[in-house]
């Protein structure tokens, strides 16, 4: 172990890796989290981890001979309801083993998940299986912000503003722009008039990233955007990367439900679907068109086949391209999905039925304590 000169926190035995990998300014709040959790002011190796400039800083460190992630929250953000909800996830066994958190230094050390290959298939069950015990976990605190679909049912000046601004960017042909808005304007309708079916939600689970495998647990990352949200959200998102088939919906489904879904489950389930792939084709085609008309005739993959590479990692969202091909799929699969059979009976069932489903009606009682994780 390097001893440090006075004043001065070394973090690492090689100099380079003390001098940059850590920024200096986050230095002497990594070292208060080290000597809290580990009694030690160094470590044994470093990894810089982080995605992209703008990220969330994150370092594999290596202490006495075990992995752990340090993370630097560098964005804006709540840290006390963060940590919390990282807390709670991970006492019930659903998120890594948090070492050491500090709101104040915005800084946490966990334990380091080794991700392994998780196949879709596999996947299929033990994601709903785990969102099922996300889901009957204590209430987590409101947010000040929502950064999933269901930001497209809270009606106000933001989400005016969010529509007003796609309608008129001609990211897409007018006639599209149009079918879009209307046909969400009706699902907004339908859920206008539903009981909320909120529950604790880690709300960032469109892209894999967040969902990983050691080769026999399933463990669920970064609790940066939880909230209590429709419990639908998360599982919407994630199935829009896992779910292919109808048969596939209804593994999916019993799996988190613990039966058969009803009609009404399906229902909510599919609007909810169309829901997440309109604002993942609004945002993502805003955030990767620079203010430019999308190319329309360039060619795109199958939104199954995106879906498939997506979650195999094949692709990722780093530059404005992708974000605007991501988007593009999006817009195709729910232009293709509003004007099925599906769709309309699915909005007929969810306005004709506006019983309230609480947890306990939603899932059944006996499934909500198995442990979804092995």
């Amino acid at each position: 172990m390097t001893v440090p000169r006075p004043g001065e926190a070394r973090l690492a035995k090689a100099p380079k890796l003390e001098d940059f990998v850590i920024p200096q300014e986050n230095i002497a709040a990594a070292t208060r989290g080290l000597d809290e959790a580990f009694g030690v002011i160094g470590f044994d190796d470093i990894r810089d981890l982080t995605e992209r400039p703008g990220s969330n800083r994150a370092f594999r460190i290596v202490v006495r001979g075990t992995a752990y992630l340090l993370r630097i929250n560098t964005r804006a953000g709540d840290m006390a309801r963060h940590f919390s909800c990282m807390q709670v996830a991970a006492d019930a066994g659903l998120a890594p083993r948090v070492q050491y958190a500090s709101a104040e230094d915005r800084i946490s050390i966990t334990d380091f998940v080794e991700a392994a290959p998780f196949p879709a298939t596999d996947a299929l069950r033990r994601v709903p299986a785990a969102l099922r015990a996300v889901h009957a976990l204590p209430p987590f605190a409101v947010a000040p912000f929502n950064t999933t679909c269901t930001f497209l049912l809270n009606k106000g000046p933001t989400l005016d503003e969010f529509l007003q601004k796609f309608r008129h960017a001609n990211l897409l042909p007018n006639h599209d722009v149009e079918e879009l808005l209307t046909q969400y304007a009706r699902i907004a309708a339908a859920y206008s008039s539903l009981d909320s079916d909120l529950a604790p939600s880690h709300n960032d689970l469109f892209k894999p990233d967040n969902i990983l495998f050691d080769g026999s647990r399933l463990w669920l990352v970064d609790c940066e955007a939880a909230f209590q949200n429709d419990r639908y959200a998360d599982l919407a998102v994630a199935a829009n990367m896992l779910v292919d088939t109808e048969e596939e919906e209804q593994i999916y489904l019993q799996e988190y439900f613990g039966a058969p879904p009803d009609s009404y489950q399906a229902a909510r389930f599919y609007l909810m679907k169309q829901l997440a792939h309109m604002f993942y084709a609004m945002a993502f085609l805003n955030l990767g068109s620079t203010g430019k008309p999308v190319d329309q005739s360039e060619p795109v993959l199958a939104y199954s086949d995106f879906q498939r590479r997506f979650w195999a990692r094949e692709v990722d969202l780093a530059d404005h391209h992708s974000k605007a091909v991501y988007g593009r799929v999006h817009w195709e699969q729910v232009r293709h999905n509003l004007r099925q059979p599906r769709f309309h009976e699915a909005l007929r069932i969810v306005a004709n039925n506006t019983r309230a489903h609480t947890p306990e009606q939603t899932i059944h009682k006996h499934e909500v304590g198995r442990t979804p994780m092995g």
